[in-house]
């Protein structure tokens, strides 16, 4: 009931901010034309009257209320009377104005009956479906006073081959200079004035269409694309290059699937984390890595996104592989900088993966296998035009690699595997409501001896309800339960025998609304709660011979509530600005804790002219959750924990600008992008801190400032026979202990490198069809050595040699660098084939480099100190993939 209230609040204060504040004046014997001035400049009204010889004199009091009676008692006696329709006032002599047509105005007369044209059928039609730029379109009976010089046309666009929604197509009126794009469920709504308009409609991949409009009021328009191959020396005009400079946001990245299956990876495996690597301002501590960083944030900064619910482990087997089934995925778009007011919880970038919905139209499907994975898909109607699904299922038969290796390392007894499965399912209710229900459970399990094993999972549970109220208000209303957990089970020793878990359990609830006001504004307005149920670690004996005394961490408990609004206001043609808020509560229990505070989310873009754009942007963010992890690389057993009395929110703010220019009629686009970061509460840790089943583990962990700057160049050419982009960064990301006191535990209060900082990094992303069925690929990866801490010296002490340590991260391990190539070779496009192949190999590490994921020290038989380095992929590693689609 509270968070209803709020909410209520929370809107009236929108309204009220876009109402006028009118202020009362008396008007004594005034003629019409100075009425007319005042009234209009004062009020929303517009004045007309019928001009007379002698000048009629009014005396009348203006205000917001009641003016309108006052007009009309003035005028008794004089001769004249006031009308009123809408907004509109006619003061006329003699009667008022009819503003109803008499009653059965339009009745035929039994003469006048005549058969129904196809015209009228189509005007009785709610939702209209395009398929043709040589047809007009009407929108609204003609027969209707439709009130307003402009409406809005809305509707969703799909693909004609299998019936899916099309995301991010763009939509533009040369005309009136308005342009819009589909959202994640093919959805668009774009304000056209009245009368006759061409929308150009256009997406990679699809045939681009010219519609022909009428339009008379608001109305219902479905779109229906077709596939198209263009010819490999054909110019196509890519959507994508439109969008990123019509886009207010700074640091936005969109990736559509089949971009990200033509790039190299590890075992041939298309990967979308693995594609967020090569983008400016994306990187890793090091190959095969869990997580990411962004613009300078930690790992547990980023808010991971499969269909609205959250994902805390994102990867497979060490990060060799995503969680992601790529046959499921329909698109990425990370938010590097400016963050929409409807994402919160976490300080540094959101990653939303959203799943296709399915063929509408028939079953289909495919299966794949590749040397260490194998997986297998479906999807199709249940109810034709009502019910569609789609699930997948994914495993790993990788214990044969371990099975190779030498039996002088100790791992070849070794065993890694996971399986993971996505499914999803959306019913029709009608033409303006929509349920979605998606499911997702993964699992790992590895060990690189028979006597330590290691397990975690992510499960993940969403329902949503899209609901169109109208054509300008749109409810996304969605809830959800997300769940983590890990466990360690030792059994060297029976009698010493344990198993070590923890478990993060959170349910949330999401309402967020869509508002088009006007042409101008775009009201966004929502609130989210999420619920937290945390197990910091519970210990147990394993076996019935163990003698090891159950133990555990207490839970913790938190709640986090959010309102939010924003504002997409098209100042001009050029010029616009998206301006929100977010105010967000936390309550942490035992004890009881709380934590609020504002967000703030500004962003502009001006288009300078056809070629030129430029951005700017700042928000703030808050995140109340935290992953502790004294290792340089995040690992599956690592824990989170939530916000408490001892340890505070992270806080942070991030200010970004760029500039964009696009290229041979939108074919290649251009952009620099800067940025400046501040972190507060961030989380560092003393040395040799112990994390697991820590009871006290505010003593181990240290609050520090972070701040973070880069500059990231990047040229794209996102189609065409030659198509990829090159990235280039420079970033710094420095840290500092917070500490108040004189005795500082890290670098003696100074600042330092954290462990993700790398300052240069060059991304070269290229794909060259030869023909439209084969293609080859490359992926270069250079950047500079992660620091490291190093032992600069031994000591003696208490009978035993020790390590003296430099200054933290002071040094660095060696460069990075990577080449990969594969080569591709598509289906055909024969679509009276039922089924199509796709192989798919190559050779990851092309050059075999050594590079070094960590560098770890011994001491010699002088007592010096020798380093090692050691790598994950030190050689080539060629693969193959095959799968067949049907």
């Amino acid at each position: 009931m509270r968070t209803f209230i709020l909410f209520l609040l929370c809107w009236g204060t929108v309204i009220f901010s876009y109402s006028q504040t009118r202020e009362t004046i008396v008007l004594t014997n005034v003629g019409l034309d100075s009425l007319k001035k005042v009234v209009e400049a004062r009020t929303n009204y517009l004045f007309s009257f019928e001009k007379s010889e002698t000048p009629l004199l009014v005396s009348v009091v203006l205000d917001s209320d009641n003016f309108v009676d006052h007009l009309r008692n003035a005028l008794v006696g004089t001769g004249y009377s006031l009308s009123q329709w809408d907004r509109f006032l006619y003061i006329l002599k003699g009667a008022e104005l009819s503003t109803h047509l008499p009653e059965g105005f339009f009745t035929p007369s039994s003469k006048e009956i005549h058969e129904v044209s196809d015209y009228e059928v189509s005007l009785a039609k709610r939702n209209q479906e395009a398929t043709s730029a040589s047809k007009i379109y009407t929108i609204g009976n003609p027969n209707t006073l439709f009130l307003g010089n402009r409406a809005t046309v809305s509707g969703y666009i799909k693909n004609q081959t299998n019936g899916e929604p099309v995301s991010n197509v763009f939509i533009s009126d040369a005309a009136s200079g308005v342009n819009v794009m589909t959202d994640i469920y093919g959805f668009y709504r774009i304000s056209l004035p009245l009368g006759k308009s061409d929308i150009v409609v256009r997406q990679y991949g699809f045939e681009e269409i010219t519609l022909k409009l009428e339009l008379f009021a608001d109305g219902v328009l479905d779109i229906v694309m077709k596939e198209v191959v263009y010819s490999l020396k054909g110019a196509v005009v890519s959507a994508e290059a439109i969008q990123r400079r019509r886009s207010t946001f700074v640091g936005i990245e969109k990736l559509q699937i089949d971009r990200i299956k033509h790039i190299p990876s590890a075992f041939g495996e298309s990967d979308v984390l693995k594609v967020m690597l090569t983008l400016p301002g994306v990187k890793t501590v090091g190959e095969s890595s869990g997580g990411f960083n962004v613009r300078g944030g930690a790992t547990d900064q980023n808010l991971i996104l499969f269909n609205g619910g959250t994902l805390f482990n994102p990867t497979h087997l060490f990060g060799l592989f995503s969680s992601f089934n790529p046959d499921i995925v329909s698109d990425i778009e990370l938010f590097k900088s400016t963050i929409p007011a409807k994402y919160g919880g976490r300080i540094s970038s959101v990653l939303e993966v959203n799943s296709r919905q399915g063929n509408s139209n028939k079953i289909t499907g495919s299966a794949g296998i590749g040397l260490l994975t194998g997986k297998f898909h479906l999807e199709g109607p249940l109810i034709k035009e009502k019910t569609i699904f789609i699930t997948g299922i994914r495993t790993t038969y990788s214990n044969w690699i371990l099975g190779m290796i030498p039996k002088s390392s100790g791992y070849r007894n070794g065993t890694a595997n996971f399986n993971d499965i996505t499914a999803g399912i959306s019913h029709k209710i009608d033409a303006n409501n929509t349920c979605y229900l998606y499911g997702y459970y993964s699992t790992d399990q590895f060990g690189f001896s028979q006597d330590t094993s290691y397990k975690y999972s992510n499960q993940n549970l969403v329902f949503k309800w899209r609901s169109n109220f109208s054509s300008k208000h749109i409810m996304n209303l969605s809830l959800g339960y997300d769940g983590y957990k890990h466990n360690i089970t030792e059994k060297a020793n029976p009698i010493n025998a344990y198993e070590m878990s923890f478990f993060l359990k959170q349910f949330f609830l999401k309402a967020a609304f869509d508002f088009l006001i006007n042409e101008k504004h775009n009201l966004s307005y929502g609130v989210n709660g999420i619920g937290f149920d945390l197990s910091p670690g519970i210990l147990s004996p394993h076996g019935d011979d163990s003698l090891v005394a159950p133990d555990g961490v207490d839970k913790e408990k938190g709640l986090e509530l959010a309102l939010y609004v924003s504002d997409k206001w098209d100042i001009s043609h050029r010029f616009t600005v998206d301006m929100g808020i977010r105010y967000s509560l936390f309550s942490s229990f035992n004890p009881s804790t709380y934590y609020h505070g504002p967000e703030f989310r500004l962003s502009a873009r001006f288009l300078a002219n056809d070629k030129w754009t430029l951005k700017g942007g700042f928000n703030t963010m808050r995140q109340n959750i935290h992953l502790l992890s004294n290792t340089v690389s995040t690992t599956p057993i690592d824990i989170w924990k939530l916000s408490s009395a001892h340890i505070s929110p992270q806080t942070g703010w991030q200010a970004a600008m760029g500039i964009y220019r696009n290229f041979f009629n939108n074919q290649c686009e251009a952009s620099i992008e800067s940025y400046y970061k501040w972190l507060n509460h961030y989380l560092d840790y003393k040395s040799g801190a112990v994390l697991n089943m820590n009871k006290q583990i505010e003593e181990d962990v240290l609050e520090t400032r972070g701040k973070a700057y880069g500059l990231e160049l990047m040229l794209k050419k996102p189609s065409g026979k030659l198509n990829g982009w090159i990235a280039y960064t420079y970033s710094k990301t420095l840290l500092r202990e917070a500490g108040k006191k004189d005795i500082y535990e890290i670098n003696n209060g100074q600042w330092y490198p954290a462990s993700y900082d790398k300052p240069h990094d060059v991304k070269i992303v290229a794909n060259y069809k030869f023909t439209q069925r084969f293609s080859l690929s490359a992926n270069v990866d250079y950047a500079s050595g992660r620091p490291v801490t190093v032992p600069i010296g031994v000591y003696y002490y208490s009978q035993k040699y020790w390590f003296a340590y430099s200054n933290r991260n002071q040094y660095r391990v060696p460069d990075y660098f990577r080449f990969d190539l594969a080569c591709n070779i598509e289906p055909s496009h024969n679509l009276t084939l039922w089924t199509h192949s796709v192989i798919t190999f190559g050779v990851y590490n092309v050059t075999g480099r050594k590079n070094a994921f960590s560098v770890y020290y011994a001491t010699t038989q002088s007592n010096k100190v020798q380093g090692y380095k050691l790598s994950i992929f030190g050689t080539q590693i060629p693969y193959i993939n095959y799968t067949i689609k049907f």
